[in-house]
C-alpha cells in the first residue's frame, strides 16, 4: 500500500490524513507544531469513534491510528508516493514549502496542494518538474464530505492527472475532474457567487441565516445551506479565501459586505468554536436560532 505525507495538522490536514488511513494508506502527518500534532490524533480518535458507533467504519479507531506516524519535519518526503500539503490559504508559505518539497522527495511522488483557490501553476512554478504537481482540494469536514476537486495544472502530466482521480477513488471519494487552472476552480467559484449574495441579504436585514439555508435545502435540494456550510468550513477560512481571490483579480465573487471579517474579528469563526453564524452545544450540535439575536 502506498505511503502519504500529509503536512499541516489542521482542520483540513487532520481530516485528508484520516481518511488517507481508512482507506489503508500508511501515512506521515507532519506538522512543525507538536501540539497541534496531538490535538490532531485526539480529533481523529473522536471522529473515529464516532463513524465506528454509526457504523460507517468497520475497524476499531486504534487500528486506524496505528496507520499514522507524527513527524515535525519534511524528511520522510523521499520515501513516500504522495505528498499532500494542506497548510493555511496563503501562497508564499505553499511555495516555500514546494521548494524544499521539490529537493527533497523522490522523482516519481506526486506534490499534492489542497488549495481551494490558489491556481496550481503558480504553486508549481518554485519546482522543477512541473509535471508532479497537482491539485486535491479536499472539502471539510473531510471524512464527511463525498467529493475532491482533482486539479490539472498548466503543466501536470496526463499521467498524474489519472492517477490522482483514481487515488481520490480509493478514498471512496467522487473526482471533480477540473482541467483548466483558475483561481477557485469549480465547485468554491459556484458557491462563491451564491454565498456573496446571501451575506447581502442578511447584513442588510432583508433574512435570516436560518430562512436562507431553510429555503435553499427545502426549495433548491441543498443538503446543507450557505450559512451552515460556511460554519462547518469555518468563517477566517472564508475570510482568508475571499483575500486571495481578490488578490488573483477575482473581485467579482467576493463580497462587498464585511460580515464576515466582523464575525472572525468577534471569534465567531464557525462549528469549530462553537459559534458562527449558529451556536452550537459541546458535542458540535446545532442550538435552536435565536430570532433575537443580532449578528456583528
Amino acid at each position: 500500500m502506498s505511503q502519504i505525507l500529509v503536512i499541516g495538522a489542521g482542520f483540513m490536514g487532520t481530516g485528508i490524513a484520516q481518511v488517507c488511513a481508512q482507506a489503508g494508506y500508511y501515512v506521515n502527518l507532519m506538522d512543525t507544531n507538536a501540539s497541534a500534532l496531538e490535538k490532531s490524533i485526539e480529533a481523529m480518535h473522536d471522529s473515529l469513534k464516532k463513524l465506528q458507533q454509526k457504523g460507517f467504519i468497520e475497524e476499531h479507531p486504534r487500528t486506524v491510528l496505528e496507520r499514522i506516524s507524527l513527524v515535525e519535519d519534511l524528511s520522510s518526503a523521499s520515501l513516500v508516493d504522495w505528498v499532500i500539503e494542506a497548510v493555511p490559504e496563503v501562497e508564499d508559505l505553499k511555495k516555500e514549502i514546494f521548494h524544499e518539497l521539490d529537493k527533497s522527495a523522490a522523482d516519481n511522488t506526486i506534490l499534492a496542494t489542497n488549495t481551494s483557490t490558489i491556481p496550481i501553476t503558480r504553486i508549481a512554478e518554485v519546482t522543477k518538474k512541473q509535471e508532479r504537481v497537482i491539485g486535491l482540494h479536499f472539502f471539510g469536514p473531510v471524512p464527511l464530505m463525498g467529493i475532491v476537486e482533482v486539479v490539472k495544472g498548466k503543466n501536470t502530466s496526463d499521467d498524474v492527472f489519472s492517477r490522482s482521480v483514481s487515488f481520490v477513488e480509493s478514498l471512496k471519494k467522487r473526482p471533480i475532474r477540473v482541467m483548466k487552472d483558475i483561481p477557485g476552480f469549480v465547485m468554491n467559484r459556484i458557491f462563491a457567487a451564491a454565498f456573496k449574495e446571501a451575506l447581502e441579504l442578511v447584513d442588510k436585514g432583508i433574512s435570516t441565516p436560518e430562512d436562507i439555508d431553510a429555503g435553499m435545502k427545502l426549495g433548491y435540494g441543498w443538503r446543507a445551506g450557505p450559512f451552515e456550510i460556511a460554519d462547518n468550513a469555518g468563517l477566517d477560512t472564508y475570510l482568508l479565501v475571499g483575500m486571495t481571490m481578490k488578490t488573483l483579480g477575482e473581485e467579482h465573487l467576493v463580497p462587498d459586505s464585511d460580515l464576515i471579517e466582523r464575525m472572525v474579528n468577534k471569534g465567531r469563526l464557525g462549528r469549530k468554536v462553537l459559534k458562527g453564524f449558529y451556536t452550537y452545544g459541546p458535542e458540535g450540535r446545532r442550538l435552536p436560532w435565536d430570532r433575537g439575536r443580532d449578528l456583528p
